[in-house]
């Protein structure tokens, strides 16, 4: 394994960013000082009121964490309150079945780390008695936990002085020193940045920061706290990466009558969203079907034109639309059944 990746996945304890580079506004204790003062003092004046910073309960924080892994914040906030709902307490997430779960989890996408999540809690209730764990080095014992989400909820929920790094505090940090950054470079300057006294509410700094002010491509440099301190103050010349994005066209068939709707289960051993339900696809047999309703979706670098027809399929079982609610749906089947007034 290449020794920058090894370091990525370790922490870097006897690394600095100052050793592996002379030069940049970091070298001093006092600048480092600095900074964190500054963005700690914007963090408080500015953060967004978000329903998980409510309080520092280790289960809510892990909860929140793993929703908003690759979903933007507005989906996850109603989910959040809904989900909570239904599972206040590891206990009850655990004792719960997978199928309710991931109908809970219905519209967020990425499914996979629904099931880790609950195997995670039945993890905890089974071996610590649903006590969850109080450092990072023990909630990466636990499915679905990597280095970025084990140290976010060690430092917000229990303090432990430990850096993150997700794609936020990357773009941050790559313009702060205004250059391109190995993986184990950004951890590093993570680690050397971070507050000892308050390292929760610096990592959600640092992340804010990059969520609402050093976006991408149009940076708001003059909101910025810490501009300052920053190398770029803007893009990184000619180095922005724009996303690749494709296009695809899907046909879909709803067949909804006697308060049924037809639906399909993908299957478990799919490798993209298994023992999902969604709408049977409808064959074009050489002909483009007459369509119905349209709506647009992306999943990941695609975007989807959906089209969808008016029964013309027998694929399937017939599900009553008052158990929606109770098996987990595709997020695209979700959409659509919106969309035709059926949710």
């Amino acid at each position: 394994m290449p020794v920058l990746a090894e370091l990525a996945k370790k922490p870097a304890k006897n690394l600095s960013v100052s050793a592996s580079k002379k030069s940049g506004p970091f070298l001093e204790a006092r600048a480092r000082a600095a900074f964190r003062r500054r963005l700690l003092a914007w963090y408080d004046a500015h953060r967004r009121d978000l329903p998980w910073r409510k309080d520092r309960d280790p289960y809510r924080v892990w909860l929140s964490e793993i929703m908003l892994q690759q979903t933007r914040v507005a989906a996850v906030i109603e989910k959040y309150a809904q989900f909570l709902g239904l599972f206040p307490t590891v206990e009850h997430l655990a004792a719960a079945t997978q199928a309710s779960v991931l109908a809970a989890w219905s519209g967020l996408g990425y499914y996979r780390r629904a099931r880790a999540l609950h195997e995670a809690a039945r993890a905890i209730v089974r071996e610590r008695g649903g006590e969850c764990p109080a450092t990072a080095e023990e909630w990466r014992q636990l499915p679905g936990i990597g280095r970025y989400t084990s140290a976010a909820i060690a430092s917000i929920a229990f303090g432990e002085k430990v850096a993150v790094v997700d794609g936020n505090v990357e773009r941050v940090a790559e313009r702060l020193l205004g250059r391109r950054l190995a993986a184990a470079e950004v951890w590093i300057l993570a680690e050397e940045l971070l507050s000892p006294q308050r390292p929760g509410d610096f990592n959600q700094a640092m992340m804010e920061l990059g969520a609402t002010v050093c976006i991408p491509r149009e940076p708001k440099c003059l909101l910025c706290p810490v501009a300052g301190e920053c190398a770029t103050k803007g893009n990184l010349p000619q180095t922005e990466k724009m996303q690749r994005t494709t296009k695809a066209t899907v046909f879909y068939a709803l067949d909804c009558r006697d308060g049924k709707v037809r639906l399909t289960q993908r299957p478990g051993t799919a490798a993209v969203m298994p023992s999902m339900w969604e709408l049977p696809e409808a064959l074009a047999n050489g002909s483009e079907p007459e369509v119905w309703l349209r709506l647009k979706h992306s999943i990941m670098s695609t975007n989807y034109d959906v089209r969808v027809v008016r029964g013309g399929t027998k694929v399937g079982k017939r599900v009553a639309v008052a158990r929606l609610g109770e098996i987990p749906l595709t997020g695209l089947a979700r959409k659509i059944l919106r969309a035709a007034e059926i949710l």
